[in-house]
């Protein structure tokens, strides 16, 4: 007896190599032709790319999740070929759960692609960038909500694959009124955030690279998703904030409509100061500059009161951050050209009071000037 089944033990020991090397050697053929499917793909998505710039970003975006994904297929249908059984083993469901996370990565890269197609064709360093700015808003929301329910769609299907997962499908089903009421107190900030985020990427208010002042703090809206806004502000800091304040609390928004602004620069002078020579010297300043868009200009009195004269000059500029150039340098220009000629620069009048015998005995005279 142990003769005969040493003498059978080669025939076996074959038969079962066969088995096993017959499904390896197949499912290694499958990977090499998805392989060679996969970059077959990807040269004709890069040769209609040169048309359409969203294809040549879809081609790269694509390269291992396609290839997963076909290589997942191939090993499945060569295994199923190869051993004759239809499925239901440990490695069909392994090999769908790899099937269903290949699937997931290749929508989320296709997305991304075409997000990053879309904001291509919409580039926002530009003078006039209004509308690209709510494009680039809007996908970016659009986006990260279809990778989500990508993400939520995928894990469902992969806790389902499992046999105990399904036989509590019922009874979660069946308390399901009960969890989400629960789970809407327990998320109501969260689940307001969200929808504030919704709300603020359609309604418009905001977009990004918009100019804002928020908390006192002049910043660009640098990101928005579902549930909070990122402010870069001028000093390279960044300030998170939750959506709902963009829905809640009143903020600046320097280039809603336009990005054109006009500035002001405010100069407290004497009452001597020549206005019609400091209007000439504003012209010159501006004319020497490619800061200012030659859309407007001005210098305005706006306050003859305690003593001083407080003048205002007005110019425009293609953008907030060379606004804020052109202020500055206009500020220079007319405190140097104030100091240069000495014309209007603050004075503190005195007066000896009427019948004042002694010198300390003065009094202040607001405004009054020499000779009145």
């Amino acid at each position: 007896m142990t003769r005969h089944a040493l003498a059978l033990a080669p025939s076996d020991f074959a038969e079962m190599v066969s088995d096993r090397a017959v499904p390896f050697l197949a499912s290694l053929a499958a990977v090499l032709i998805a392989i060679v499917l996969a970059s077959l793909l990807r040269r004709a998505l890069r040769g209609l790319g040169t048309r359409w710039p969203v294809l040549a970003s879809l081609s790269e975006r694509l390269k291992w999740p396609l290839r997963l994904l076909l290589a997942t297929a191939g090993i499945w249908i060569a295994i199923i070929v190869t051993t004759g059984v239809p499925g239901g083993g440990f490695h069909d469901q392994l090999l769908f759960i790899v099937a269903v996370a290949a699937a997931a990565w290749l929508l989320i890269e296709a997305t991304r692609a075409v997000q990053d197609g879309l904001t291509a064709r919409f580039p926002i360093d530009v003078a006039d960038n209004r509308n690209a700015r709510r494009v680039h808003t809007q996908v970016q929301i659009l986006g990260r909500l279809v990778i989500a329910l990508i993400i939520l769609i995928a894990l469902a299907a992969i806790l389902l694959s499992f046999p105990g997962m399904r036989a509590l499908g019922a009874s979660i089903l069946a308390s399901a009124g009960l969890a989400a009421i629960v789970a809407g107190i327990a998320a109501q900030s969260s689940l307001a955030n969200v929808f504030a985020g919704l709300q603020v990427a359609f309604a418009d208010a905001i977009r990004v690279d918009d100019v804002v002042i928020v908390e006192g703090e002049y910043g660009r809206i640098e990101e928005i998703t579902l549930t909070y806004v990122v402010v870069r502000i001028w000093d390279e800091r960044r300030m998170i904030l939750p959506s709902t304040y963009f829905t809640n609390s009143p903020f600046e928004n320097w280039t809603r409509t336009a990005s054109e602004l006009v500035g002001t620069v405010e100069l407290d002078v004497d009452w001597t100061v020549p206005v019609d020579d400091m209007r000439e010297e504003l012209g010159r300043l501006l004319q020497e500059t490619d800061l200012w868009d030659g859309r407007s200009s001005g210098i305005q009195v706006t306050e003859a009161t305690g003593g001083l004269v407080r003048v205002r000059a007005t110019a425009s500029a293609e953008s907030a951050p060379i606004l804020w150039n052109l202020r500055c340098y206009l500020r220079e220009g007319l405190v140097s050209w104030v100091q240069q000629y000495g014309a209007g620069l603050p004075r503190t009048r005195f007066e000896a009071l009427p019948g004042s015998g002694s010198p300390t005995d003065v009094g202040i005279v607001p405004g009054r000037l020499p000779g009145d």
